[in-house]
């Protein structure tokens, strides 16, 4: 099984649908708490769907349970929270949740995680991934 993870943050359009082009990449999981602001752009959840069908002949969906909750994103962005307290508290919520039961595994497969954060290294989608590899067990991620 493999699944992908990108952020939208400093990539233009042309730069994030081309990272898309990957073989075996059939759709797009939209992990992101709001999914619907202006600060979004081309990735506001309507558009991109439509431009993910049209530009890349793939797949979109939004799957909420994967986004952190405004309390654990509000104290980690705005309360000045650090990474391993944010990072202990989604894992957690992850494992509350559990997505591992939740979330079919034909469903993350070819898929790729989509959140804001330019990079995995402090973002949330790479927490999911690592999450699921480690309760399926074979699981390779790929951070375009």
């Amino acid at each position: 099984m493999k699944v992908f993870t990108i952020g939208f943050t400093k990539k233009n359009a042309e730069q994030f649908f081309m990272h898309l082009r990957q073989p075996g990449l059939v759709k797009v999981i939209d992990v992101r708490l709001n999914n619907t602001s202006q600060l979004a752009g081309f990735t506001k959840r309507e558009d991109l769907s439509f431009f993910l069908r049209e530009i890349n002949g793939i797949g979109y969906t939004f799957h909420p349970e994967l986004a952190p909750t405004r309390e654990i994103l509000d104290e980690y962005k705005k309360g000045g929270g650090d990474w391993s307290t944010y990072e202990q508290g989604f894992m957690e919520l992850m494992a509350q949740r559990r997505i591992e039961e939740k979330i079919s595994r034909k469903d993350i497969d070819g898929s790729c995680l989509l959140c804001s954060e330019s990079t995995p290294e402090h973002c949330h989608r790479r927490l999911v991934a690592e999450y699921l590899r480690s309760q399926w067990g074979k699981l390779e991620i790929i951070h375009l």
